[in-house]
């Protein structure tokens, strides 16, 4: 019987060489698993860049009330944005390319493809606070490569570029469904 395309469940006899009790490849393909079923949890790129949804809002309350929604809503888009952003700049600075790509794999097992809570000391870590350790650690380690301008001003960009859009996205369709996010919205009161 074929297993191609099939995800391994547990090592098999004569597979590889076991790692933490599972082949690599067993790694692997649950990894890719994990890393599909992850970027699920990210929102449609078209829904991100709907340019019907974009509008000022009427006032610092609203926009206050915007921001929140959307960074709860898209979430991943967001750091992924960020990333990308982070990533383009980097692309003069070899070093800290490398120590970005590092810290990229760390952010892969820790945040984008785990498929668990991360449980420190018996205790359920928050992905709010996984998502916050991640990026100081990564803005530390890249700091220590003396691309310090590079790096802060390619930070500077991505985190205007995600306010922006967040105070400028219309979230009345986003709002209800991330009640139970990390990050949940304030529910909207009904202007009179």
């Amino acid at each position: 019987m074929s297993k191609y395309g099939t995800i391994p469940t547990s090592s098999s006899a004569g597979g590889g060489a076991p790692l933490g009790g599972a082949s690599p490849l067993d790694f692997i393909s649950r990894a890719k698993a994990r890393g599909a079923s992850a970027l699920a949890t990210r929102r449609p790129w078209r829904e991100l860049t709907d340019v019907h949804a974009v509008g000022l809002p009427p006032s610092l309350g609203d926009a206050y009330l915007r921001v929140r929604a959307n960074l709860a809503h898209f979430a991943m888009n967001y750091a992924i944005v960020v990333l990308v952003v982070v990533f383009l700049s980097l692309l003069w600075h070899p070093v800290s390319l490398i120590v970005f790509l590092v810290c990229m794999l760390a952010w892969l097992v820790l945040y984008f493809l785990r498929d668990e809570p991360l449980v420190l000391f018996g205790r359920v870590v928050a992905d709010g606070y996984v998502l916050a350790v991640l990026a100081v650690v990564t803005l530390g380690l890249l700091l220590l490569t003396d691309a310090t301008t590079n790096i802060l001003s390619s930070l500077s960009v991505g985190l205007v570029l995600v306010l922006l859009h967040a105070a400028l996205h219309k979230a009345e369709d986003n709002a209800a469904d991330e009640v139970d996010s990390w990050y949940a919205p304030v529910s909207q009161q009904p202007s009179h």
